[in-house]
């Protein structure tokens, strides 16, 4: 079993309270009866995510507006898992809705793991939502300090010169120095 299922799958086991829909929706093999599970009135959270989670890894789009309102969530955990699922769909939509999601700055408290999607999609959308998110992050006392790391780490990894100076303006911030420093030793010089 995938670690990240497993520990998706024990989390909503709790959750759940162990419950015997639990265990079916756990072991249901049926596409649609998990589909079902997103649109059916009265589900639970759990079984929602559950099921979009569990349909993210095998390609079926139809999780796709599920796990990006997860994607969204208060809950960090949520918010990983959706992330992973959303990472494996291969739904084109993704990077759009991730790079929306980076760059709202009424949710920003929400934005790493969109951040973090972004740089692992290597989507067209990436550099510009991680530029745009990491420089409203660069204002003085920001308290979003592990959505800047995010987004440096992942301009790093991205490696476009188009980040060069949001990540030079970085170097000027302690917390930041460092990483800033890695990212932009790994983006090639141009000529």
């Amino acid at each position: 079993m995938d670690e990240e299922l497993r520990s998706l799958t024990e989390r909503l086991r709790q959750e759940s309270g162990d419950s015997a829909a639990y265990g079916h929706l756990v072991a249901t093999g049926d596409p649609d009866e998990l589909a079902e599970v997103l649109t059916a009135p009265g589900q639970p959270l759990w079984a929602r995510e559950l099921a979009a989670f569990r349909l993210g890894l095998t390609g079926d789009r139809r999780a796709f507006e599920s796990l990006v309102l997860f994607l969204n969530h208060r809950d960090p955990q949520r918010c990983a898992g959706a992330a992973y699922a959303l990472a494996r769909l291969g739904d084109p939509r993704t990077a759009r809705a991730a790079a929306a999601l980076a760059t709202n700055e009424l949710r920003v408290a929400y934005a790493l793991h969109p951040v973090r999607l972004l740089t692992e999609l290597r989507a067209p959308e990436a550099v510009p939502a991680l530029i745009t998110t990491l420089e409203r992050r660069l204002r003085p006392h920001d308290p979003y300090r592990r959505v800047a790391l995010a987004c440096v780490e992942g301009l790093g990894s991205l490696g476009d010169a188009r980040a060069r100076p949001v990540l030079t303006e970085a170097l000027a911030h302690p917390a930041l120095a460092e990483a800033a420093a890695h990212a932009l030793a790994r983006i090639p010089r141009q000529r």
